[in-house]
């Protein structure tokens, strides 16, 4: 499912506009994003957690020359399903 087609799905489930709908999943966005770069987990009872997982430096290899290369520290996004998600895909 792309964003527009998410965006068409909540318009028809909520009885919004396109756009209203389009402006409630972009905010929905923006407060992960927030809630990850300041608390570092923004959890969604039943859905899921969002995590803000921090990777260490490290070194690594170019597999086309075997050269080595430094990969930098960085923070990387995690998500772990709930129980209710899960039971629902299975």
């Amino acid at each position: 499912m792309t964003k527009a087609e998410l965006v068409e799905f909540v318009a028809e489930k909520a009885d919004l506009t396109k756009a209203d709908a389009g402006r409630a999943l972009d905010a929905v966005m923006e407060g992960i994003t927030k809630g990850l770069k300041g608390s570092g987990k923004v959890a969604l009872v039943g859905f899921g957690t969002f995590t803000a997982k921090k990777r260490e430096a490290r070194t690594g290899r170019n597999p086309q020359t075997g050269e080595t290369v430094k990969i930098p520290a960085r923070v990387a996004p995690g998500f772990k399903a709930g129980n209710k998600l899960k039971d629902a895909l299975n």
